[in-house]
């Protein structure tokens, strides 16, 4: 179990009192999550000229946010930044004193996030041929989506095809550095909840309702967005209320050494 949190930024001259709240909402909502993985935390953000940074560290989201390093990073969110990612880890394989473990990942010009566990990582590694930067299992989906982004933007039908080939559970956000303006988001059959402020034109996402509840304080200006379990969504900076979806399959497996669902004995 794990937590995602994000800002995905529409294409708008905000003012500074503007960029100070949503910066306050990202902040609220990583530090609720916390209780969804205590081990490690960690933030990235990525801009239009594809320019990316990433810090994290094995310790709780109440004490990163007061690291200088974190501060001065979200200091530099500005009105050229496309997401704002963040990500709390529950551990479960992977050291996290490793910090290649940690969430965000960036694996060749793939960034991003995922809760769950793909419980073929391993293999898949092998049988696709593919570089391994970390032990965690989540890169294996980030190291999907820089194979099948050779000229820079993602090619979804090749990811799609990809990501039916995994077993376990996932939902995740990722980006290119060479596409930054589209954001891939997934929700598999782990929780994602999504909602979009268009005055602000940004979407969130959160692990849970409530955590995004308690960080905007049920202002009534955020609209869920109602998202089903296997979608993928593609978001853009350019206008984030055209947000395109269509499904995805992989094989949902709740438990290691279970049969995945569907599947009779």
């Amino acid at each position: 179990m794990c937590g995602q949190v994000g800002i995905i930024f529409g294409r708008k001259r905000r003012r500074p009192d503007e960029r100070d709240y949503l910066r306050e909402v990202f902040i609220r909502m990583l530090l609720h999550n916390e209780e969804r993985g205590p081990h490690a935390s960690g933030l990235a953000w990525l801009k239009t000229d594809g320019s990316h940074r990433i810090f994290k560290r094995p310790m709780r989201a109440h004490e990163l946010v007061y690291e200088k390093p974190f501060q001065e990073l979200l200091g530099q969110v500005d009105n050229e930044t496309t997401i704002l990612m963040g990500h709390t880890r529950w551990r479960t394989r992977g050291n996290e004193f490793n910090n290649r473990n940690n969430h965000p990942i960036r694996a060749g010009i793939v960034i991003g996030t995922h809760n769950g566990t793909i419980y073929n990582a391993d293999y898949l590694f092998r049988r696709l041929g593919l570089p391994r930067y970390a032990e965690v299992d989540s890169e294996l989906i980030f190291r999907l989506a820089d194979r099948f982004a050779p000229e820079g933007p993602i090619d979804q039908d090749g990811l799609k095809k990809a990501l039916a080939l995994c077993r376990g559970q996932m939902s995740a956000v990722l980006a290119s550095k060479f596409d930054p303006g589209t954001i891939t988001v997934l929700k598999g059959n782990k929780p994602l909840c999504l909602r979009i402020h268009r005055q602000h034109r940004v979407v969130i996402y959160a692990s849970d309702d409530a955590f995004i509840d308690f960080a905007v304080d049920f202002d009534p200006g955020w609209r869920e967005l109602e998202v089903p379990p296997m979608t993928m969504l593609t978001i853009r900076h350019e206008d984030v209320r055209a947000i395109e979806n269509s499904e995805f399959r992989f094989i949902p497996q709740e438990r290691k050494g279970t049969l995945p669902e569907g599947v009779n004995a």
